[in-house]
Order: structure tokens, then C-alpha cells, then sequence
């Protein structure tokens, strides 16, 4: 920025001795050498000012006491899309600082930065808004600094200010993610309390249910709360993208709550009589051979070895609450299948109007005195306690065998393996017929 100074003589214009001249002259060749000097050093400080001001990434401006511009950094002509020069002399109160937020006029009296050489006070405003040249806002905070000259006089204000956009986009995702926790739980807490009625029935199990449901919480709890802790703390250093894997945990771990959550709810939906079997036509050897494909790509270590002596069997049944009936025996076959496994052997078969489906492993067995309280929730086997599970499985299964108007049944010798049979009455679609000949 040019500045002008303006610099007036304290001789009297009139003639001088020649002897006087003389020694005037003398004197004022050294004023001169001492004016050229201290314009030099004043040239050089100038010059240092600018370029600090240069370099700084925060925007900074002053004005005079008119609240007109005395000079800006290029940082802050930049984020208010203006260029430098323009701005010289320019109110920067109806440049960027003209309307509040909500479009309502930001009154000059009002505004923070004016305060600053009205009151001789250093002013902070965590966050406003700021208007580009284009006419779009930015949130920012800023702090307005009085100056004062020689005698103390207050003769403007320097403002620092910096963009908080991504530092808002942070705290607005985190309230988002926190609202839509709280709303989850909220519905969560809802739906059991409706339950209440059912789970008298179950006061029993409370000892467990609280034990097994703090285990399983507490991981993914801590989890939440470091994400949430690193990002309050180091907001201003993170990148978006670094926010944005934090969050990205913080989802990972409310989905595995939700689905310890949704499992327990489902044994409250069934006893409640709110879930209903929709049978769809289905060919369960397909539809057996497809779900061993789907296991096997998740558990490939533990083959399964599927037999049945028909090529289709047709049947209307519920899928989803098949699916989740054989996906659970095979996964515990599979989870307690020992160091050592063997094929899990998964027969389906046709008998007097049944469906039969067997799933035999060599596992680590059961001990006789769990047997009786196997399909109980939350029960585990005494020798399942340092293998992952919550208890729920068996018990789902069966209740959802019940609603197919099945039954189940277990036989194991321990250290040698189980078997889990499934009984299903078979109700066959009106245009479908059976194929091949009838089972063994």
C-alpha cells in the first residue's frame, strides 16, 4: 500500500551572513544524510511489515477511526474474493459485515469490530458471518484490536479473522451422527418398553442379560468415545478426510450395538406374536446349496458336505426365517467345530410330509447337563465360555422353528460332536410338483 507523507519546512524563508550560510549549509548536508537514513530504515521496516502480512494465512485488515480500510493482507482479500487495492478506503462494515446470517442488516452501532475504537476493548466473536464479493457468506471468528497513537489516542482497529467452514462441517456431521444415536436408542427404548410385559417371564436371566449386554457394549462404546474425544480435541489439525474416517468408526460401532440390539428384540417380537410367517415358493435344494455357497465364502476352513436324494424339493415356506434358522446351526457348527475340524455333514430330506434338515459336526460337543438349557437365552455351553457368542442364537432358532410349526432337537456326546435336526411340516405350492423319487 502507498502511503504519502507530507513534511514542512521550520526555516523562515529569508536571507542569511555569508558566514551564517556557510554553517547552514554544513548542518543541512548532514540533516539530509540523517533523513535519508531514517527514510531508508523506515523503507526497510515498512517493507518487513508488508511481507509479514504477506505470509500470514489468516485474514487481517485495519481501518481508521472512520471504519474505513488502511490496509488488508492478501489472505484476507482472498477469502472475501476482493483484490487488494480495491479495498483501500472502502468501509469493510458494508463490504463484509452488512447482514447477519438469517439476512437481517448488521447495524455498523452493533458490530463488534467498531466497538473495538469506540471502547478501547479487544473484542472476540466466535462466529458470524463474513460476505464475499459474489455475494455468498462464510462463517468465521475473528477478534478486533484497538489502535492507539503516541498520546494514546484510539485511531482504528486491526482485524484478525479466519474461515471456520470445515471446522462447522466437522461439528455438524458429529451432531448429526449424535442425534441419530440418540433417536436410535430412543426407538430402541421404546420397543422394550412395550416389551416389559414379556420379559417378567425372564427376570431369572436379568443377571445374565446385563452381564453379557455390558460385555458385548463396552468395546464398541470406548470405541465411540475416543473417536468423538480426538475429534473435539484436535479438530482444527485434522483434514476432512481424517474427520471423516473418524466418523466412519463411529458408524462401524453403532451397527454392531444395533444388531446386538435388534437380536434381542427379535426374541421380544416373537413372544409378543409380532412376527408372521410369509411363505414364498421355494426349491430348498437350491436354496440349501445357495446358502452353503454364501457360508463358505465367509468360513471356507470348515467345509460343509450337503446331501439330499431328490434333485429339487418344492415347498412354500417363510425364507427369512429359514435362512436364519440354518445359518445359525451351521455357524455354531462351524464356530465349535474344535482345532481339528472335519466336514460338517448338512442332509435335507422328505419324509411323510415333512421337510427333514440335519446338520451333523465333530466338534467339541456338548456336556450333558447344558443340554436341557440349550434353547434357553443367553445360555452357553460350560466349555464355550473364551469361544464369541451371546447366547441368542439357539434361542432365536428355535422360537423361529415353532412359528413354522416345527421342532428341533439336539444330540451330542462330549468331544465328539452334535447334531441338530430340524422338523418342518411340508405345505407344497398348488403349481409346483415334487421331483424325483421319494427319500430313502
Amino acid at each position: 500500500m502507498r502511503q504519502y507523507f507530507w513534511l514542512k519546512s521550520s526555516t523562515s524563508e529569508r536571507s542569511l551572513p555569508p558566514s551564517a550560510a556557510g554553517e547552514a549549509s554544513g548542518a543541512a548536508d548532514g540533516a539530509m544524510d540523517g533523513t535519508a537514513m531514517a527514510k531508508t530504515d523506515f523503507a526497510t521496516l515498512r517493507r518487513q511489515h508488508q511481507l509479514i502480512l504477506d505470509a500470514i494465512g489468516e485474514g487481517v485488515y485495519g481501518v481508521d477511526a472512520s471504519g474505513l480500510v488502511t490496509f488488508v493482507n492478501p489472505a484476507a482479500a482472498a477469502m472475501i474474493g476482493w483484490q487488494s487495492e480495491d479495498l483501500i478506503g472502502q468501509s469493510m462494515h458494508a463490504i463484509l459485515h452488512h447482514t447477519h446470517a438469517d439476512g437481517s442488516p448488521y447495524l455498523r452501532e452493533a458490530c463488534p469490530i467498531y466497538a473495538a475504537f469506540q471502547d478501547g476493548v479487544v473484542h472476540r466473536v466466535q462466529e458470524e458471518v463474513f460476505w464475499r464479493k459474489d455475494g455468498t457468506s462464510f462463517p468465521v471468528e475473528y477478534i478486533s484490536t484497538p489502535m492507539r497513537d503516541e498520546q494514546g489516542n484510539l485511531i482504528g482497529a486491526v482485524v484478525a479473522f479466519r474461515d471456520i467452514t470445515q471446522r462447522k462441517w466437522a461439528e455438524a456431521i458429529l451432531h448429526q451422527t449424535n442425534e441419530a444415536l440418540e433417536q436410535k436408542v430412543q426407538e430402541r427404548t421404546a420397543e422394550l418398553q412395550q416389551l416389559n410385559g414379556q420379559l417378567q417371564a425372564l427376570n431369572e436371566l436379568k443377571s445374565r442379560l446385563v452381564s453379557m449386554v455390558c460385555h458385548e457394549f463396552r468395546n464398541p462404546l470406548n470405541n465411540i468415545s475416543l473417536s468423538v474425544s480426538y475429534l473435539d480435541r484436535y479438530d482444527v489439525h485434522l483434514s476432512p478426510d481424517q474427520k471423516r474416517d473418524r466418523l466412519t468408526d463411529i458408524q462401524a460401532n453403532v451397527e454392531r450395538m444395533a444388531t446386538m440390539i435388534d437380536d434381542i428384540l427379535v426374541l421380544g417380537k416373537v413372544d409378543a406374536n409380532k412376527i408372521e410367517p410369509k411363505p414364498v415358493p421355494l426349491d430348498l435344494v437350491q436354496f440349501c446349496q445357495d446358502l452353503i455357497g454364501e457360508i463358505q465364502e465367509l468360513h471356507p476352513e470348515v467345509p460343509i458336505a450337503f446331501g439330499c436324494a431328490r434333485k429339487a424339493i418344492a415347498a412354500e415356506l417363510d425364507e427369512r426365517l429359514l435362512r436364519s434358522i440354518l445359518t445359525n446351526i451351521l455357524a455354531n457348527s462351524i464356530r465349535y467345530a474344535g482345532e481339528q475340524p472335519h466336514p460338517i455333514q448338512f442332509k435335507l430330506a422328505q419324509r411323510d410330509g415333512s421337510l427333514v434338515f440335519r446338520v451333523t459336526d465333530h466338534g467339541i460337543g456338548i456336556f450333558p447337563e447344558d443340554l436341557p438349557h440349550l434353547f434357553e437365552p443367553f445360555q452357553r455351553g460350560r466349555n464355550a465360555s473364551n469361544i464369541p457368542g451371546t447366547g441368542l442364537g439357539l434361542s432365536i432358532v428355535k422360537q423361529f422353528v415353532e412359528l413354522l410349526n416345527g421342532t428341533i432337537t439336539v444330540q451330542s456326546q462330549l468331544g465328539q460332536g452334535s447334531t441338530f435336526t430340524v422338523q418342518i411340516p411340508l405345505t407344497v405350492p398348488p403349481v409346483l410338483k415334487l421331483v424325483g423319487p421319494p427319500s430313502a
